[in-house]
């Protein structure tokens, strides 16, 4: 993968009945090999050698603090979830797993993991939005060290010589594509592909309309979805946008093809290397002025699987609580341009880097796509997937998402 948090494209969705078959059937009341007392292994999806090298540096600050040595195994994200199967399976969990936030919950249904306020972690300078990306019914699993979201990036230089300001509500977004796709130039790119990028870019939509996951049948989620309909009637969209990654949304914008693109902060790096591009960012437009534009939280959370050995968790979590401080936190924001989840990093976050201050907004606004569903997500999801891709193809949006909502209430 080329960036971490590219990764919302195709993961493995396993029926939590598995999932709790193979967690209960490892019986984890007690490790199945003799382990290092002194070393501890996290499992992540840091496979990028940049993203690698960062966590390896903040786990060689905390260990040296603790006392202990730290070790990250890292695969790619689509397999983390099937990796820490197989090591529950054979009693070899990792004392740590970051899992991506949207499956978390799937472990945790399983009884997989440790409640992170029982080894003595802290919630105080976190927002109850974030704390509640990293709970499951209401229990707190999960740790952030950072979180992301999507916003409006644009081409400064595009709209400068056409006039034109940063759209703000969703009819000016329109009118504003329009007028900016020219030749080989379309206004907006974004991704509706049949992967979780789709998914994670059309509830930016679905929710500033008022639009639930819960019926997704629901009048407000099919205008939202007409929306996105009506930006390609227009040919303010390519094509091509049902099947395009983030990144490959991000490859458009930088080629010029597009003049606006939805996406996200793991694109700050690679737009940074080209230095003719001047872009901005803003959060995403609003179905009505004044609105609240509400988009997902992105991200991963640490957690401590439930492996039996209580002196091994404990200090499991304090090498968490250590990851994910406030100083850690923001080093590792800073590196990565994602957002911290503690609010005092937070703040001196914004300071360090001005120009990504509209994330920061729309962070403050997100909310978690399991936070409504908990592990029920990944088949809302798949649903939903499976919805943009009729409805971009030709059937009506209406049509479409009764389907998906069928699908979703059957688990098919």
């Amino acid at each position: 993968m080329s960036k971490r948090f590219n990764r919302r494209s195709r993961r493995a969705v396993i029926p939590l009945a598995a999932v709790s078959a193979l967690v209960a059937g490892a019986g984890l009341t007690g490790c199945g090999q003799q382990r290092d007392a002194s070393v501890y292994t996290v499992l992540n999806s840091s496979t990028d050698e940049t993203y690698h090298r960062w966590d390896a540096e903040a786990m060689a600050r905390c260990g040296e603090r603790l006392g202990v040595t730290i070790e990250q195994q890292s695969v790619p994200a689509s397999q983390v979830m099937t990796k820490a199967l197989r090591m529950a399976s054979s009693k070899s969990l990792p004392d740590i797993v970051q899992f991506d936030a949207s499956e978390m919950p799937t472990f945790a249904e399983a009884g997989g993991l440790v409640d992170l306020r029982t080894l003595g972690l802290s919630t105080a300078d976190t927002p109850q939005g974030i704390v509640n990306f990293g709970s499951y019914k209401g229990t707190y699993y999960g740790a952030a060290r950072s979180v992301n979201t999507l916003a409006l990036f644009y081409n400064k230089d595009v709209l400068d010589r056409a006039g034109l300001k940063v759209p703000t509500t969703w009819a000016e977004l329109r009118e504003t594509a329009k007028k900016l796709t020219q030749g080989k130039r379309y206004g907006l790119a974004l991704s509706a592909g049949g992967a979780e990028d789709g998914v994670f870019q059309f509830t930016p939509f679905m929710w500033s309309n008022g639009g639930d996951e819960t019926r997704l049948d629901g009048p407000r989620v099919v205008e939202a979805l007409d929306y996105w309909k009506s930006l390609l009637k227009d040919g303010s969209l390519s094509k091509s946008t049902v099947g395009w990654t983030q990144a490959d949304v991000n490859d458009q914008f930088m080629a010029g093809n597009a003049a606006m693109m939805i996406n996200g902060p793991w694109q700050v790096e690679t737009l940074n290397t080209k230095k003719s591009l001047h872009w901005g960012i803003a959060r995403i437009p609003v179905p009505r002025a004044g609105g609240k534009s509400v988009g997902p939280l992105g991200g991963a959370v640490l957690t401590v699987p439930n492996t039996g050995d209580e002196q091994r968790e404990r200090t499991a979590g304090k090498i968490v609580a250590c990851l994910s401080s406030e100083r850690e936190q923001l080093t590792y924001a800073l590196n990565s341009w994602m957002v911290p989840a503690n609010e005092k990093a937070a703040a001196v976050w914004r300071q360090r880097v001005p120009e990504l201050d509209a994330l920061a907004d729309q962070v403050a606004a997100a909310r978690s796509r399991t936070a409504e569903l908990g592990a029920g997500w990944s088949g809302v999801s798949l649903a939903l997937q499976s919805a943009f891709q009729s409805a971009l193809t030709g059937e009506g949006s209406g049509a479409a998402l009764k389907r998906a909502q069928q699908r979703a209430t059957s688990g098919n």
